[in-house]
C-alpha cells in the first residue's frame, strides 16, 4: 500500500528509520518487496535520474503498480532520488511519486536556497514531500586540512537557515560519508558530533543519511574470489553506527550499494561455477531471494522491522484529522 513519504518520516522520527532502497529492475522489485513483507517493515522505494534514463519512468511505474498488487501488505512510498529541477518536475507532474530529492547541493548556498525553494513549492502545490541536501557526500579522509573537512561536512547554522527559507521536508546531511564502496578510508567514520550540533537545532526534523550502504567484507572478498578486482579497503556504514545515527535525527537511510554488491556476487559465483549456463533467470532467482533476505536484514537494523501497521495506522489517524478540522 502507497503511503506519503511525509507519514512515513513522521511516523519513524526517533523511533526508527526508513530504509530507501534504489532498484531499477524487476528481480531488484520483486527482492526489495519479499524482503519488505517478511520484515512487515515500511520502505521508500527509489529511482535516481540515471535509472529513470535507463529503465524508462512509464515501466519503473508499471513494475511499482505490478509489485503494490502482487505484495498489498507491504507499506511504501515512490522518491525520485538524486533529481535535478528538470527532473523533480517530471516526476512531479507524473503523479507517480509521493516525494522528490532536489539535489542542488554542488551549487552556491544561495543558489541551492533558491533551486530547492522552487521544487518545495511546487511540490507542495501538488502534495508531494521534498528532499533537500546541504553538503558534499565526498568522504572525510584523515590527512584532511580542517579547512576542508568544513567546507564538505554540512554546516549546523546554514541548515537550520537553509530549512527555513527552502521549506523543505527533510534534509540530507554530509556527516563524512560517500557515495558507492568506498565510503571511508583509514579510522574515519561518520561525524557524529556534528549530527548532534544539526539536530539540536532542527529538532524533530527528518534527517537523511546517503551512502548508507554497509559495504560488508565478505560480499568484497566472495567477489575478488570470482574475478572481481574491487578494493579490499572498501568499507561502508556499520550497524551500531546506524543505531546510533536514528538516535539524532536521522529518519531515513539510502541504500544503493549494498544491492549492487549482491547482484555482482551472485552473478559472479554463478557464471564461474556454471560455466555451460546461459540461463539468465537462474542468477535472476537467486537474486532476487538473496536480495530479499538483504532487505529484511537491513530492515531489522534500521529498527523498522514489524512497524508497517504502526505507519499506517498513524497515517490513517491524520488523515482524518486533517479532513476534522
Amino acid at each position: 500500500m502507497r503511503l506519503s513519504t511525509i507519514d512515513l518520516l513522521k511516523a519513524a522520527y526517533a523511533r526508527h528509520a526508513l530504509g530507501a532502497f534504489n532498484v531499477c529492475n524487476l528481480e531488484q522489485v520483486h527482492g526489495l518487496f519479499r524482503g519488505a513483507a517478511r520484515a512487515r517493515a515500511p520502505i521508500i522505494v527509489q529511482f535516481t535520474r540515471v535509472i529513470r534514463s535507463y529503465a524508462h519512468p512509464l515501466v519503473l511505474e508499471k513494475m511499482l503498480q505490478a509489485a503494490e498488487a502482487i505484495y498489498p501488505e507491504v507499506v511504501f512510498a515512490a522518491h525520485l532520488d538524486h533529481g535535478d529541477e528538470a527532473a523533480c518536475g517530471e516526476a512531479i507532474e507524473s503523479g507517480h511519486y509521493a516525494s522528490v530529492m532536489i539535489d542542488a547541493s554542488h551549487l552556491p548556498f544561495e543558489q541551492n536556497v533558491a533551486v530547492t525553494k522552487r521544487v518545495a513549492e511546487k511540490a507542495h502545490a501538488h502534495g508531494l514531500t521534498v528532499e533537500a541536501e546541504l553538503g558534499q557526500l565526498k568522504g572525510i579522509e584523515d590527512a584532511m586540512s580542517h579547512e576542508v573537512k568544513e567546507a564538505i561536512l554540512t554546516d549546523p547554522a546554514k541548515a537550520e537557515e537553509f530549512v527555513a527559507r527552502t521549506g523543505c521536508d527533510s534534509l540530507a546531511v554530509a556527516i563524512g560519508t560517500s557515495h558507492g564502496a568506498y565510503k571511508f578510508s583509514g579510522k574515519q567514520r561518520l561525524h557524529f558530533e556534528r549530527l548532534a550540533e544539526i539536530q539540536e537545532r532542527l529538532p524533530e526534523f527528518p534527517l537523511v543519511l546517503h551512502g548508507g550502504s554497509a559495504v560488508p567484507q565478505a560480499e568484497i572478498e566472495r567477489i575478488n574470489a570470482a574475478g572481481g578486482a574491487l578494493d579490499a579497503s572498501a568499507s561502508g556504514v556499520s550497524q551500531s553506527e546506524l543505531a546510533r545515527a536514528i538516535g539524532l535525527g536521522v529518519t531515513k537511510v539510502n541504500i544503493g550499494t549494498d544491492g549492487r554488491l549482491i547482484w555482482t556476487r551472485v552473478h559472479r559465483e554463478f557464471l564461474r561455477d556454471r560455466p555451460k549456463e546461459f540461463d539468465f533467470m537462474a542468477p535472476g532467482k537467486m537474486y532476487m531471494e538473496e536480495y530479499a533476505a538483504f532487505v529484511a536484514s537491513k530492515c531489522h537494523a534500521l529498527g523498522s522491522a514489524g512497524s508497517a501497521f504502526d505507519a499506517l495506522s498513524k497515517a490513517k489517524t491524520e488523515t482524518v484529522r486533517s479532513l476534522t478540522r
